[in-house]
């Protein structure tokens, strides 16, 4: 069954959260650090101070439902979906698939634009925001993935196309993987591949290809502590995001500068300020920090998450941020057969709504040149 439903937050857990971050007990910092260390406390007053004192929730709230949106229960999990219909009937389904740590939010900015040539299917992926918190363990990609075909099934759309934005990529491909016959094709971006042991995988390197895999090893020496803390101990990170807006803020603003262009100086440099704090904001009221942290863990402790699998027949598509992305062409195609490749000069991981615009003009593009 699929059920009606409109994004409604009590006014006293508002007003729990503007109390809390009001009282947030501010610690040191050595002086001098910039971003080198985390987030700068600083900034995160500047930022809990607006949350608290100058963003408007409500007005986000009656954006967000101004699109469509439903929850059905799949495999024991609540799923929470907006729906799009586009004006042409014979328009391609197409369900958008977000990363950790987004939510649907970060397809805000692109609805208008693909909402003329797609229906559009634009989930919180199980354990985030309105699709959480998750009611039992297990909730890894294979399953999210098998779920997001359920979904689209109940939609009535036995074909259909899948974005993935980040981490939203490995679900895109794996769709494909489990069910090549509906899936048209996998447009992804912020794409993560990695080499073999072979020594083969590192020859004849583009100079390109190299910066991004030195990307790739700064981002396992230097970048990965948030994914060691949620692959082994997601609940004892959980107690500490489930009692703080602020740490929850900070815990998510981080990803968002060390992810977006780095042009942007800041988070809301590359996403805007309204954006980011609607994003924190869902994960705050749908007490959602743990078990989407509950994620990592369910990959880093399944058997099957990094072992070899068959190559997916589905046509793949790839748009590569040339500032952050670490896509390797030759790696993707292990995966999938990459028939679309675009490089652009402008943008991080969260490339709907950072480049929208260029976003969705290449979803365009790779899903024109598929037919049906």
């Amino acid at each position: 069954m699929i059920r009606d439903f409109q994004v409604s937050i009590p006014q006293a857990d508002l007003d729990d959260l503007r109390d809390r971050l009001r009282r947030t007990r501010w610690g040191t910092e050595i002086p001098g650090q910039g971003w080198s260390r985390g987030v700068p406390v600083d900034y995160l007053k500047r930022v809990a101070a607006y949350w608290a004192d100058g963003f408007d929730w409500r007005a986000m709230e009656a954006r967000l439902n101004e699109l469509p949106q439903f929850v059905t229960e799949i495999d024991g999990q609540d799923i929470h979906f907006a729906h799009i219909r586009s004006a042409d009937p014979d328009a391609v389904p197409l369900l958008l698939a977000h990363d950790w740590p987004a939510s649907y939010v970060v397809f805000l900015p692109i609805v208008e634009l693909l909402s003329e040539h797609f229906h559009l299917v634009i989930p919180n992926v199980p354990g985030v925001a309105f699709s959480g918190p998750l009611t039992e363990a297990g909730w890894n990609t294979g399953r999210i993935s098998a779920a997001f075909l359920e979904l689209m099934d109940r939609l009535g759309y036995p074909r259909f196309g899948v974005q993935g934005q980040g981490g939203g990529a490995w679900y895109a491909v794996e769709m494909g993987r489990l069910a090549p016959e509906r899936v048209i094709g996998a447009h992804v971006n912020g794409y993560v591949t990695f080499p073999s042991d072979d020594p083969a995988d590192f020859a004849g390197l583009t100079e390109d290809e190299q910066a991004r895999l030195a990307r790739l090893q700064h981002f396992r020496d230097d970048m990965m502590g948030f994914n060691v803390q949620q692959s082994t101990r997601p609940q004892t990170l959980a107690h500490g995001l489930h009692d703080s807006p602020t740490g929850q803020l900070a815990w998510i603003a981080e990803k968002f500068k060390e992810w977006t262009d780095p042009a942007a100086e800041l988070p809301e440099d590359a996403v805007g300020l309204d954006l980011l704090l609607a994003n924190v904001s869902l994960y705050w009221f749908t007490g959602t920090a743990g078990s989407s942290a509950n994620l990592y863990f369910e990959n880093a402790h399944d058997p099957g998450a990094w072992a070899p699998k068959p190559a997916s027949s589905v046509p793949l598509g790839v748009a590569l941020a040339k500032k952050t992305d670490i896509t390797i062409r030759r790696y993707a195609e292990r995966n999938a057969p990459v028939v679309h490749w675009s490089e652009l000069e402008e943008g991080g991981n969260f490339l709907p709504a950072e480049q929208p615009e260029a976003f969705a003009a290449d979803v365009r593009a790779f899903f024109a040149g598929l037919g049906r």
